[in-house]
Order: C-alpha cells, then sequence, then structure tokens
C-alpha cells in the first residue's frame, strides 16, 4: 500500500518514540511504501520546539520525509497557528497515496486533502486527534477563536471525506465532540502505543536490571518516572511511600526533577534508603527499569510511559481520570476509585502482583502492540 502521513497539523521530530515514528516505522516494517509529509516544526536537542529548513531525505523511521514551508500570503508567526503550506498539493499528486493519515485535527491543509480525496475518491482518510482540555484551548483566544471558530469549521467541512478521527484518550473524544462538535460515530480510541516486550526478552532485561539494583524476588519495586513536577505529585508519592513500614518495598524514581520541587524532593528522598533517584534514563535503560519493575506508579499527570509500562508487564497505580479508567482492570489500581494511595500501597502487599503483570501484557499484546494499530487504518 501507499500511505502518506502528514504531519502539518504538528511537529515531526526525527528519529524519537512518539507515536507518528511508530506508526510510520511499523508501516515500512510491513512493507508499505510510505510518505511522511511534515512542517519544518520539530524539537532540538534539549526538547526545545524549532524550525528548520525545508528538506527531502530518508528519515530514521526508513521512510522519506518532505518537510514543506508556510506559505507566504501572512506573517509566518500567524502561519504557524493557521498551518498553511506551499506544495502540499502536488506532491500527493506525485505520490498518489491509497492511505493518508493526517496528524492533527488543527490545520488549514486539511482542505488541501480534502480536494484531493473528492478528486481521488478511492483515496481513504484519517485524522488523529491529540487534543484534549488538559493541553489544548487553554486560553480564551486559543479556545474561542482558533479552536472552536477557526479549526472547528475547518475540521467540519472535511468531515465528509474523513473515515474515521483517531483519538488518543477518551478526555480527546470528548474534547473533538464538545469543541469541534463533531459526532461520536466519527470518533474512535486510538491509544497511545508501544512494544509488548516477549518471554525471553523480559526475563533477561529483567533478571539482569534486579541483579543491578540488588532486588531478590521478595522485593516489590515500584518505578515512578518522567519530568516530575509538582503536577506529577512525586513529592506527595515520596510521603506516602515513606509512611508504609515494610523492608520489602522499593521505590525507584527515573526522570528529571524540577527545580521549583528539587530541593524538598531531595530532602524526602534522604530520609528513607528504600527510594532511589536514578537521574534521566534514555528508551532501552527505561525499558529495563520498568521490566525490573513489579509496579509503575503515576499518580498525577499524564505520561506516555504508562503505556509503555504495561507493555513491560507492570503492575500500575494510576490517577482516577478519564484516560486512564480504559488501562486499569485487574492489573492495578486507580487513586480514588480503589482508596488513596496510602490505602493502596498497603493493598500491595497481600496482591497477586504475578498475575496483574501478566494481565497487564495481555492487555498490551491486545490494544497497545503498534503492529496492531498500524494495521488498523487497512481495516475494511
Amino acid at each position: 500500500m501507499k500511505v502518506a502521513h502528514l504531519c502539518l497539523s504538528n511537529w515531526f521530530v526525527d528519529g524519537v518514540g512518539y507515536q507518528e515514528n511508530e506508526l510510520v516505522r511499523q508501516h515500512v516494517a510491513d512493507g508499505h511504501d510510505v510518505l511522511v509529509i511534515a512542517s519544518t516544526e520539530t524539537h532540538s536537542e534539549k526538547g526545545k520546539l524549532t524550525y528548520i529548513q525545508p528538506a527531502d531525505y530518508v528519515g530514521q523511521e526508513g521512510a522519506r520525509i518532505i518537510r514543506i514551508p508556510y506559505r507566504k500570503i501572512l506573517p509566518e508567526k500567524l502561519l504557524r497557528k493557521i498551518r498553511s503550506y506551499r506544495g502540499l498539493s502536488t506532491i500527493l499528486e506525485e505520490f498518489s497515496p491509497e492511505y493518508i493519515l493526517f496528524h492533527g485535527t488543527c490545520a488549514w491543509e486539511l482542505l488541501t486533502v480534502f480536494f484531493y480525496v473528492k478528486k481521488h475518491p478511492a483515496t481513504i482518510l484519517y485524522v488523529d486527534s491529540h487534543e484534549d482540555h488538559y493541553n489544548s484551548a487553554r486560553t480564551w483566544i486559543s479556545r474561542e477563536i482558533l479552536h472552536k471558530l477557526f479549526y472547528a469549521n475547518v475540521l467540519r467541512f472535511v468531515l465528509s471525506k474523513v473515515k474515521k478521527i483517531l483519538c488518543y484518550s477518551p478526555e480527546s473524544i470528548e474534547f473533538v465532540y464538545c469543541t469541534y462538535k463533531v459526532s461520536r460515530k466519527k470518533l474512535e480510541l486510538f491509544p497511545l502505543g508501544g512494544h509488548p516486550v516477549p518471554d525471553n526478552e523480559y526475563f533477561s532485561r529483567r533478571s539482569k536490571t534486579r541483579d543491578l539494583y540488588n532486588l531478590s524476588e521478595h522485593h516489590i519495586m515500584l518505578v515512578q518516572s518522567g519530568k516530575q513536577t509538582l503536577r506529577k505529585k512525586i513529592l506527595e508519592c515520596i510521603s506516602t511511600f515513606s509512611l508504609i513500614e515494610n523492608s520489602s518495598l522499593k521505590f525507584c524514581i527515573a526522570g528529571t526533577i524540577d527545580e521549583s520541587i528539587k530541593e524538598e524532593f531531595l530532602r524526602l528522598i534522604s530520609k528513607d534508603d528504600r527510594i532511589q533517584f536514578l537521574g534521566w534514563k534514555n528508551l532501552d535503560e527505561l525499558t529495563n527499569l520498568l521490566c525490573a519493575a513489579d509496579i509503575y506508579v503515576q499518580p498525577g499527570t499524564q505520561s506516555v510511559t504508562m503505556q509503555h509500562s504495561l507493555c513491560c508487564r507492570c503492575a500500575v497505580i494510576l490517577d482516577d481520570v478519564l484516560s486512564h479508567r480504559h488501562y486499569v482492570t485487574n492489573n492495578g489500581w486507580l487513586i480514588g476509585r480503589d482508596g488513596d494511595l496510602s490505602a493502596i500501597l498497603q493493598k500491595v502487599l497481600s496482591a497477586d502482583l504475578r498475575k496483574m503483570q501478566q494481565d497487564s501484557y495481555c492487555f498490551a499484546k491486545e490494544h497497545l502492540d503498534y503492529k496492531v494499530l498500524a494495521q488498523r487504518i487497512f481495516a475494511a
């Protein structure tokens, strides 16, 4: 199949593990002819939004990438919000995709794709959405002008040629329904995914990493990771953990600590030798850590590491918000639904963690595997 991934509503960062990259990699691995048409937005090595020159090259994902420039009809600062580009129609005509996945609902260029599909009705068009009430439309101008007036009208205009809008979370579904006034019949859950770790690799990673941290089989290892801020509730998590007096519990924290909480963070962990701060971990190191862990803890705001932890067979302790409920049945606890964090940590001590970890793995294989997710756009 000829598949075009259009990253014009947001950035495309070469060689990372975002959903766009993973789907492109998988489509390449599956033998499809894949083209990425992207904006000039990307991230620097320090993770900051930056802009590069238009280019045409083969990316680390194995697909051809064409980065196209903004139109020159308006000041570029405004065009970065409108997301209008030069040359998209010509590229689509030359490539002739059978499937188009437009990443993001917020772009003028959805209109260009609409008219292309209208001209070539055999082409299947999907749009995905990562917008939600936590990260999008957070100011009055953004909400009322950009989203409700501009993006919403563009999206509704093209809907007749869109097979489905694939939303990364239940909260994204609610955002698209409420803000853009799109029928729920057009909306489908399409979660962030991962790569479920097979048996041989899992047990090898688990054994080596637990040996590295001097953990025996009777130890229960909890992990929290990512950029730790007040919204991640890391301080509350440490304080609550320290109240549970049980030597079998270990708590490892990976990632970075925001300067606003760093002093208090260091003070708290210095009081409990069961807690280790491991610093930043690359993807391979984080995978080792999650395979070694028994439970992944996320009491605050959302993180893509949660899906990765399920692929690494962690039971989970998550905040009870709409987007988390889909992931937690018999494989963990929701803070609020199943008691407060202190009560849940007490339950951990008598839980059948091996069974819960296996349930996480089964869920990941069925719902989160990028091999499965990548095939969904070819469904009849």
